[in-house]
């Protein structure tokens, strides 16, 4: 898979801020796309100046799994709140590129707009892979809201500044909701409507769910990042 190389990641932090700032006027927020067919999720997990990043591609809306890409990369750019793209997106990158099957749409374990800048790893991802992209945060960074109601799809707006940057929806009857944004060239009522197509019984919606185990995985055992990821070259108990 391709991917834009519109800046350098060789920078100070000062440099970061001000790439981000530029890309911003990249965004787009609506759905640019009629249908998907394949959806993709994407983390990454870290050991000080290591990085393992995964890619799992499932079809959609079965969430049948089709691949998945690990890499491993050594990461040069310091651990810095609002910059973390920084760190992630290289190896994410790598990952990315790694993949055959192309997504139509990217779920990531992080924030979208709902970010200092309104730059998170979705919204940055999604300029630089040039896809539909959606922040899955199973925590808040940013912005004030309600306690959305108990029931499973409920939810309340994630506002800062008088700005919706994102919705906190309750996946599942009676769990802690998580927070869900637009990354890159859809709505925010079609992230919800992804994400919660993508629930299967968990809180977190499995393509981010599994890409967290996966890489989660391959930081243990970094010598099965040469299998490709499939299930049947790995160990039985790893899944």
């Amino acid at each position: 898979m391709n991917y834009q190389n519109l800046h350098p990641w060789k920078v100070t932090p000062k440099e970061a801020v001000k790439i981000q700032v530029e890309l911003r006027e990249r965004v787009t927020f609506q759905d640019a796309f009629s249908e998907v067919k394949v959806i993709a999720g994407a983390d990454v997990a870290f050991d000080k100046d290591e990085g393992w990043g995964g890619v799992i591609v499932y079809t959609f809306p079965g969430l049948q799994e089709i691949e998945r890409r690990g890499v491993r990369k050594k990461v040069d750019f310091p651990y810095i709140p609002g910059l973390l793209a920084f760190r992630e997106a290289p190896v994410l990158l790598e990952a990315f590129a790694a993949i055959q099957t192309e997504p139509d749409l990217i779920l990531f374990d992080g924030q979208g707009i709902a970010h200092f800048r309104r730059m998170g790893i979705a919204t940055h991802m999604g300029i630089l892979l040039n896809k539909p992209t959606i922040g899955c945060a199973k925590s808040r960074l940013m912005g004030t809201y309600e306690e959305p109601a108990v029931e499973a799809g409920s939810y309340s707006p994630l506002i800062d500044g008088g700005q919706t940057i994102g919705v906190v929806l309750r996946s599942r009857r009676q769990v802690q909701p998580i927070f869900v944004s637009q990354g890159n060239k859809i709505s925010l009522e079609t992230c919800m409507e992804i994400v919660l197509k993508c629930v299967d019984g968990y809180r977190i919606p499995k393509p981010t769910r599994e890409a967290d185990r996966f890489v989660g995985l391959i930081k243990k055992k970094p010598d099965l990042i040469d299998t490709g990821g499939k299930r049947e070259q790995l160990p039985f108990g790893f899944f």
